[in-house]
Parts: C-alpha cells; sequence; structure tokens
C-alpha cells in the first residue's frame, strides 16, 4: 500500500513538474512573436513605466477583426500590459493615485475605453475561456478617448509618450489606429489655515 502511494505521488510530482516546464516553453515561444517590451517616461519627478507585449499586424485587419470591437481587450498580447507611476497623476480629469496597474482596453470604431485596473494578471486572458483576465471589480479609472487614424499603418503595436500644450501623453498605435491618453501630476492642495 505505502508503494502505491510513493508511486502516484511520484507520478504526480512528474505531471506537475512537466505541465509547469511545458507552460513556460508555451509562455517563451509566445513571446518570439509578440516580444515584450518596456517604455518609459520620465519629467521633472514623474516617472511612469508600461510593459507590454508587441504584437505585429502581418497582413491582418486588426480593429474589428483581431481585436474585436465592444470587448475588453488585454493591449497587447501574452501577459496584461502593466502601468506604473510614482506620482499621483490626474487622467481625464479624475485622479489615479500612484501605484502599478493592469491596462486594459475596449476598442470601438470611434473610441476606445481606457481601464485602469489595481489587480495583477499572470496572464492577459483566462486560457479556458479565452476572455480577458480582467476582473472589473478592480478597476480604478476608466475613460473614453476618441480614435485617431494613422495615414500610415504602424506594424507593431506600440506605447510611446510625448508632451503636448501642458499635459503629458500616452499613446496606443497600431495599424491605422492610434489613441491618446493625457495626463498630468496631481497637484497637492495645501490645507487652508
Amino acid at each position: 500500500m505505502r508503494r502505491k502511494i510513493k508511486w502516484t505521488i511520484i507520478i504526480l510530482m512528474v505531471i506537475v513538474l512537466g505541465g509547469t516546464i511545458g507552460f513556460y516553453i508555451w509562455k517563451g515561444e509566445t513571446k518570439s512573436y509578440s516580444p515584450e517590451d518596456t517604455t518609459k517616461y520620465q519629467k521633472g519627478t514623474l516617472k511612469v513605466e508600461v510593459v507590454y507585449n508587441r504584437p505585429y499586424k502581418k497582413g491582418r485587419e486588426i480593429f474589428g477583426n483581431l481585436v474585436p470591437y465592444g470587448e475588453v481587450w488585454r493591449t497587447g498580447a501574452n501577459e496584461a500590459t502593466t502601468f506604473e507611476v510614482n506620482r499621483d497623476i490626474m487622467v481625464d480629469g479624475t485622479k489615479l493615485q500612484s501605484g502599478k496597474y493592469t491596462l486594459w482596453t475596449i476598442p470601438n470604431q470611434d473610441s476606445w475605453k481606457v481601464i485602469f485596473n489595481e489587480k495583477m494578471y499572470t496572464w492577459g486572458i483566462d486560457l479556458t475561456t479565452q476572455e480577458a483576465a480582467r476582473d472589473p471589480e478592480y478597476d480604478m479609472l476608466t475613460l473614453e478617448v476618441p480614435v485617431n487614424k494613422n495615414l500610415k499603418a504602424v506594424e507593431q503595436f506600440t506605447i510611446y509618450f510625448d508632451d503636448q500644450q501642458n499635459l503629458n501623453v500616452m499613446f496606443l498605435a497600431w495599424d491605422h489606429t492610434v489613441i491618446a491618453v493625457p495626463f498630468k501630476t496631481a497637484e497637492n492642495k495645501k490645507p487652508e489655515n
């Protein structure tokens, strides 16, 4: 009896170990098609870092097809995209506290919803349902921004930063679509005497 239990435990350990190794091999393989990248922005004491995976267009119709309209997208490929900021910021007039968030989007033809979620996820989709792994209960900020069109197609999904007037702007660009998410450092008001 003890021998059967011992062999059962050994077999289960081999299965778990094999599954874990297989997952990491698969994960590494998917990153060769959509490599991980980090984009950083710094202005004065404000620091922002976005870690995301960058899929390629490869002749495909992206928005409304590969990335369906009206559905939550992990904003890249593989793991959920992360957005980390070291200071409180104002995004579309709403305060977002300093910290690390996952960045989700809901693309539509004329506008996108951009969602900052405080929960970290091991993967951007639920592997059993193939749907976004985001739990809306942890959404900290949701805003809607208009879609702008690029004349030239962007081959690889790209997130970058730029300054425009008195705002910092995060851009998300892929194919002929680009959206802008303006933000600025939140002013800490001093209490009145």
